[in-house]
């Protein structure tokens, strides 16, 4: 199953979404928004399913979807955390730097706590940041869980993931050194995240999920030239029920809690990078300076991941970065 958010209003109005991603239709008569439905799920999950059924097969019409129209699945959230499922990717940026990598990294997730008041829609323009900050994408994939128990084991954690989405965590590179030196973690070095036009069932990723993981690989372009194209399973140190099982340590995590696995990555250089920073650090590492600038005004993002047959798994997103007025304008 396929679920979106149609714009309009504060949590959007949910729409059951085509395998394809070619029609949709509301389910407001089940659940008005996607939050609603995450807090019933077990008393919705069957009417949304049946009714998913019957878009397929035309039995409901629907109208064409566009994803244009579409705020992120959870146009805001009660929780959102972010974790750092591939610790290879950290390593790589802290050579970069000339820093240690504490070994506690390779055997405890890192997280944060990040704003999600206001997250970004799928085609929804990156604000008009200041250059000098280091505009950068980070290309990840995030999961929905139910109401989940404070202790429970990452397998526990993982029986409570009910939807699948991607997610552009944007950095504001330039602004990390100074916060994370204050010793509290992130925040202005943070803005809002933008997420996929749809969030998806595990059931819809078929044979890509496996081992509590998806196995897929996370395309990412910037003004039509792929970046990179790391797979999703691959390298991922921590699984997703491991970073929610974390979260959920000394808290329950409410219906609708978004858990992010941090920027995907790759060892093998070959696959690319889903972020800019990762770029910038292997050429530090290579030349001694990094070569790629980070994002500038006009600049397009697109992040989409594809399934065997080379379909659209969540549709994309696709943003472009809004140009700052010109002095005295």
């Amino acid at each position: 199953m396929k679920l979106a958010s149609l714009n309009g209003g504060r949590d959007g109005g949910l729409l059951v979404v085509t395998r394809a991603l070619d029609r949709a239709t509301p389910a407001a008569d089940i659940a008005p928004t996607l939050q609603c439905a995450l807090d019933h799920w077990s008393d919705v999950v069957g009417r949304l399913s049946r009714l998913a059924e019957d878009l397929e097969s035309r039995r409901v019409q629907g109208t064409p979807f566009d994803a244009a129209g579409c705020a992120a699945p959870l146009p805001r959230a009660f929780h959102w955390v972010d974790g750092s499922a591939y610790v290879s990717h950290i390593e790589l940026v802290r050579k970069a730097r000339g820093a240690e990598m504490p070994p506690s990294f390779w055997t405890s997730p890192i997280i944060y706590q990040g704003g999600s008041d206001t997250f970004l829609g799928p085609r929804q323009q990156i604000p008009p940041f200041d250059e000098a900050s280091g505009i950068d994408f980070e290309a990840e994939v995030a999961y929905v869980v139910d109401d989940t128990p404070m202790g429970c084991t990452p397998a526990e954690a993982e029986a409570r993931i009910r939807l699948v989405m991607l997610v552009n965590d944007v950095t504001l590179r330039n602004l990390v050194p100074d916060e994370l030196a204050k010793g509290f973690g992130f925040y202005v070095s943070k803005p809002s995240s933008a997420f996929s036009p749809v969030a998806v069932t595990l059931d819809e990723l078929g044979s890509a999920w496996r081992n509590g993981k998806l196995h897929r690989p996370l395309q990412v372009h910037l003004n039509g030239r792929r970046i990179g194209a790391p797979d999703a399973g691959t390298d991922a140190t921590f699984s997703p029920g491991q970073l929610i099982a974390y979260a959920a340590q000394t808290r329950s995590l409410g219906a609708g809690t978004i858990v992010g696995t941090g920027t995907v990555s790759n060892r093998d250089a070959s696959r690319g990078a889903c972020c800019l920073a990762e770029v910038r650090a292997r050429e530090m590492i290579a030349g001694g300076a990094p070569v790629t600038p980070f994002l500038r005004g006009g600049d397009r993002v697109r992040i989409e991941m594809l399934d065997e047959a080379g379909a659209s798994i969540f549709g994309a997103i696709d943003q472009t970065v809004t140009r700052r007025p010109a002095p005295g304008r």
